[in-house]
């Protein structure tokens, strides 16, 4: 696509915020009571920032303008804030890490990837309309010429006699067995048509890479090169022009601020009576006097602080006695009181950090971009005209530094001229120099005992050395989030709705690795406001693809992966010293070199109720304590996250393990969905050729219980060279595949039913109970109530 594609994309996308930041400043001032409306207004806030992230990012990655880009970072950083809040919001509402949209996407016309369609449904409908109109014409018009001819037969037949007719009639039964034929070879060919038209059957050319592919591909690759090729100019610019800038326009500059700042003295001491005090350094100079304010709007500024100086002074004098206390039953009144005002006043979502920083990159947009004529930058290189307004100020700041020097020293020869005036700064200065010191000296101890650096003499090269030949730090695969296949779960709502809790999905399962992983280590801004997640752990079944979640997080975010796993870090820095200097090491490594993943693989050995014996020389417990002080030192600056996989936690204590992982999330086994696509995908990436002779479904419902893990080892154990040379003549049939899986043990319903009950026992698990139970209490009250009333109305008319 050209630049002024994208350039529209971003204007469109700009809209679309725009009027979804009017929606939401509406709703945060509105309190609401009910919960299904809340959560529905929560879900369609979500999925519309979600559209607007997928957007701005293809701007983001595509558009080669520097300064363009720029801003849309800072919005996009913005949207992916605001998406993790109202996950936030909707996860302590509905008291679960999954929520599904499904009956909301309906609502809004939409597929579950959030994209939107590329035709309106009305237009959709009325071309599918014309085209059915034009079929059914077709056939009534071959019909009827059918009928026409029988008819033109016949009467030939009458009016020639019996010898025609049977000429006729052979020539008829010739027609009519290759017209079975012809339209029996033609049906096949339209029901393999209508099969790969509605996704049931593949392309003939699947395999194969489409040129348009190949060309978008080239062009992506070409627009990228582009990008950096234009920043590098840029940055160049920016130099340049500054220094320029300096020349041309520093000396006026200069001027102009000193004739400010003298007219400023002589207006204070016309309308005071004596100079002003000119201020500090630390308070910012001048610039804090000058801050777009004429000079006369500065001396009305000193004369109203003087009086609200004099006003404060006899207030406090005439509030000097003590008030009397108030009894304690007052005070527990107005707690009550508290209380119910907020019952009363309902639901209201929470102050957000990320809407002011989106608003004001929409002002931004507004003001600079959004009707800005750039028809004389058709390449899209920077804008020198608003380099020069940025470094204007940039050099106004510099140079007022310097004439703040001059002005102090001109003010102290005008006191000591014209006043006889003499300053002792030397007494202030001390004074306040001891009390900043003591501060100092405060804030230094305390930091001392905090950072207390073990390893003060040693470079991060060689820690980071250190740890990759101790096996700590280890090249994490490269596998990215989109590998990690499955389907969205179509039934949540519903089952939800007959208050049925549905297993997540496999889509499910990576949207919340992208929300609480990838989304906060991508971004610095992301991570030091939105909510804080430090610890993640994924819990479910061998060979669902806990691992895979891991290097996936690491690839997508480019992080660095340390294994601390139980069986890693046996017999490595042993004792409690060297305990202490391992994970110092790991954090100072880790901190350096951000975005970090800390991997404790087996974690419900760390947490061990009771050591196996074939184990206790491993002392797996060793990180046990340790674990929650790392968490406490980790703060919001830190990209670091410690992620924890798990197939047995029934076997940890419950209490410890909770305190530790901040977020839980069951990995589940595939669903029939989810198997349908694994077998698709797998056979074909392995070099398997997909045909009628295999039916991917009937593997899809057979193999119900096993997982991703086993599907892949089955299709490796298939499909060797050989087979693959021999698939020209011989298809592919499920038959083999079955063969190979006879040998394996599935997931059982007990295995699932077990990870479900840990689930409930954790404290997200026992809120949800709870707010289940609750809901349920209140439904059969009002079922009662109901009841009653018409039980009443009855009686009545009786």
């Amino acid at each position: 696509m050209s630049n002024a594609m994208y350039n529209k994309m971003w204007h469109q996308t700009q809209e679309a915020l725009n009027s979804l930041l009017d929606k939401e400043s509406q709703n945060m001032m509105e309190s609401q009571r009910n919960q299904v409306f809340i959560f529905q207004m929560l879900a369609t806030f979500y999925i519309k920032y979600v559209q607007i992230f997928r957007n701005l990012e293809d701007v983001y990655d595509q558009i080669v303008h520097p300064q363009k880009r720029i801003l849309i970072r800072k919005i996009l950083d913005g949207v992916m804030g605001r998406v993790l809040e109202l996950k936030n919001e909707m996860v302590e509402l509905e008291l679960t890490e999954f929520h599904y949209f499904d009956d909301i996407l309906q609502d809004l016309k939409l597929a579950p990837k959030y994209s939107v369609k590329s035709i309106p449904l009305e237009e959709a409908v009325k071309l599918i309309q014309i085209s059915e109109r034009a079929r059914q014409g077709r056939l009534r018009a071959m019909f009827m010429k059918q009928i026409f001819l029988r008819e033109h037969r016949s009467k030939q037949a009458k009016i020639l006699g019996e010898k025609v007719a049977d000429v006729g009639a052979a020539a008829l039964q010739i027609q009519k067995v290759w017209r079975g034929f012809h339209q029996c070879k033609k049906t096949e060919k339209q029901r393999e048509e209508e099969m790969i038209f509605l996704g049931m059957n593949p392309p003939p050319l699947f395999n194969e890479v489409s040129a348009t592919v190949i060309q978008a591909e080239k062009v992506a690759s070409l627009r990228n090169e582009m990008q950096i090729k234009h920043e590098t100019n840029y940055k160049e610019a920016l130099v340049t022009i500054k220094d320029d800038l300096k020349l041309l326009e520093g000396p006026d500059i200069k001027e102009n601020l000193q004739d400010q700042i003298r007219h400023w003295f002589i207006e204070c001491r016309n309308l005071t009576g004596m100079f002003p005090e000119y201020p500090n350094v630390e308070e910012g100079g001048s610039a804090i006097i000058f801050s777009n304010k004429t000079p006369q709007q500065v001396t009305e500024d000193i004369i109203a602080t003087q009086e609200e100086e004099e006003k404060n002074k006899k207030k406090k004098k005439k509030k000097k006695a003590k008030k009397p206390k108030k009894p304690k039953k007052e005070k527990e009144k107005k707690e009550t009181k508290e209380k119910n005002k907020e019952e009363d006043e309902g639901w209201k979502m929470s102050p957000s950090v990320f809407l002011p920083m989106m608003e004001e990159g929409n002002n931004v947009y507004k003001d600079m971009w959004k009707n800005r004529d750039e028809s004389w930058n058709f390449p899209q290189d920077y804008d020198p005209e608003l380099i020069k307004q940025e470094k204007r100020k940039e050099l106004e700041s510099e140079i007022r530094v310097q004439v703040d020097e001059l002005m102090r020293q001109e003010l102290k020869n005008l006191k000591l001229a014209v006043n006889r005036e003499k300053e002792y700064p030397v007494k202030v200065g001390k004074k306040k120099g001891k009390k900043k010191k003591k501060g100092k000296k405060g804030k230094k101890g305390k930091r001392g005992k905090k950072d207390k650096d073990l390893t003060a003499d040693r470079t991060i090269e060689s820690l980071y050395k250190e740890l990759v030949e101790e096996g700590l730090l280890i090249q994490a695969l490269k596998v990215n989030l989109s590998d990690y296949i499955g389907e969205y779960s179509y039934l949540g709502t519903t089952l939800r709705q007959v208050s049925i809790e549905p297993m997540p999905s496999l889509l499910d399962v990576r949207q919340l690795i992208a929300l609480y992983g990838i989304l906060p280590l991508g971004s610095a801004t992301v991570h030091e406001k939105a909510p804080l997640v430090k610890s993640l752990l994924l819990a479910g079944p061998s060979g669902v693809g806990k691992k895979m979640l891991v290097h996936a997080l690491c690839t997508e975010t480019g992080a660095n992966l340390f294994n601390l796993s139980a069986a890693n870090i046996a017999g490595k820095y042993p004792g409690k010293n060297g305990l202490q200097m391992m994970l110092h090491v790991v954090v100072k490594v880790a901190r350096e070199l951000q975005p970090s993943v800390v991997w404790i693989g087996d974690t419900e050995k760390t947490f061990y109720k009771k050591v196996p014996s074939a184990e206790r020389t491993m002392d797996p417990k060793r990180l046990k304590k340790q674990l929650p002080k790392i968490l406490r030192l980790l703060k919001p600056d830190d990209r670091i996250l410690i992620v924890g996989t798990t197939q047995r936690p029934f076997d940890a204590e419950l209490q410890s393990f909770c305190k530790v992982y901040q977020k839980i999330i069951l990995v589940p086994r595939p669903d029939y969905a989810s198997r349908f696509v694994l077998w698709k995908q797998i056979i074909q990436r392995n070099g398997g050729i997909i045909t009628n002779a295999l039916n991917i479904s009937c593997l899809a419902k057979v193999t119900d219980g096993f997982t991703q893990g086993h599907i892949v080892q089955v299709v490796k154990g298939v499909l060797t060279d050989r087979r693959i040379r021999q698939q020209t003549y011989k298809p592919l049939t499920a038959v083999e595949f079955i063969a190979m899986l006879a040998s394996m043990s599935p997931v059982y319903q007990e295995e699932e039913e077990s990870f479900k009950d840990w689930y409930a026992k954790t404290p997200m698990g026992k809120k949800r109970a709870l707010a289940l139970t609750e809901g349920n209490i209140e439904k059969e009250k009002e079922k009662g109530k109901k009841k009653e009333k018409k039980g009443k109305k009855e009686k009545k008319k009786k």
